[in-house]
């Protein structure tokens, strides 16, 4: 059966797709046409429901629950790790509030937290997260929202960080933030769905115990970043929630989708939000 699957080029997605993608694990007679785009494109593509499987933004999950169900594997969640408001120079609340901010996306995780945290920041500048710092540093806008390795880079150019916006998620929960996670259309069979999960569980699983093996595919599409740039990326990203959300993960992930419902009128569908567990 083969099956469309999404996820960025980023580190941390490359690291435990590898031996999916490559065979490196058993994938139960699956096969996948690969679809590598941001995040944001991959938020775009589930919206318009055209793909099987797909890396999504957290935020953007809780639009679609009712098309996709979130697996157990694959998720982006941990402390420390959210994404950083930066300028280059320290901004008031009013400045905040009301200067352009360039965000990586509409519906990512991280302009969710923005809107949490400045809730009457509205002129908002949709770009390529990769762009985000230049745009900021050529006074294109007033501040910037980065996400991914940028968080690793932003001080050597000489910005300053207005808010870390994992922090301010953290304080208000005490919980993990999830950031973004692996989901799978509800119109394949419950079977394919499981299916998929187990062979993610065994592809993450393989990654973190070999992480030598993955390094070829990973660094084929982060030539631009330098070697410790990329793997404190996916140390940062990449941790026990990944190969399994386990309780913890799945508390945090009800409370950013309680509090998308309840501060921003986000309706969520009366439909299951996990997967049920894998079984081999």
């Amino acid at each position: 059966m083969k099956l469309s699957l999404g996820f960025s080029p980023c580190p941390n997605d490359t690291f435990i797709f590898d031996a999916l993608v490559h065979q490196k694990v058993d994938t139960e007679g699956l096969e996948f046409e690969l679809f590598l785009e941001d995040v944001e494109a991959l938020n775009q593509r589930a919206f318009a429901g055209e793909l099987d499987i797909t890396k999504l933004s957290y935020h953007a999950y809780a639009h679609l629950i009712d098309k996709y169900v979130l697996l157990n594997a694959g998720s982006a969640l941990g402390k420390n790790c959210g994404p950083l408001l930066i300028a280059k120079k320290k901004l008031t609340q009013s400045q905040i509030e009301q200067g352009r901010i360039a965000i990586p996306g509409k519906y990512t995780t991280a302009n969710f937290l923005l809107s949490l945290a400045y809730p009457n920041a509205a002129n908002k500048d949709e770009m390529l997260f990769s762009d985000i710092e230049s745009a900021v540093l050529n006074d294109e806008v007033d501040a910037g929202l980065i996400i991914h390795e940028n968080r690793f880079t932003y001080e050597s150019r000489g910005l300053i960080k207005q808010i870390d916006l994992g922090e301010f998620w953290e304080s208000s929960t005490q919980l993990p933030i999830p950031l973004g996670g692996i989901v799978v259309s509800r119109r394949l069979p419950l079977e394919v769905q499981m299916k998929f999960d187990r062979v993610l569980t065994r592809s993450v699983g393989y990654a973190l115990e070999q992480p030598e093996q993955t390094l070829s595919y990973v660094s084929n599409y982060a030539q631009e970043m330098e070697p410790k740039v990329m793997m404190q990326h996916i140390q940062l990203y990449v941790n026990h929630f990944t190969k399994a959300l386990g309780e913890e993960g799945k508390s945090a992930v009800r409370a950013l989708f309680k509090m998308a419902n309840d501060r921003l009128d986000i309706p969520l569908a009366n439909a299951e939000i996990f997967l049920p567990e894998v079984r081999f």
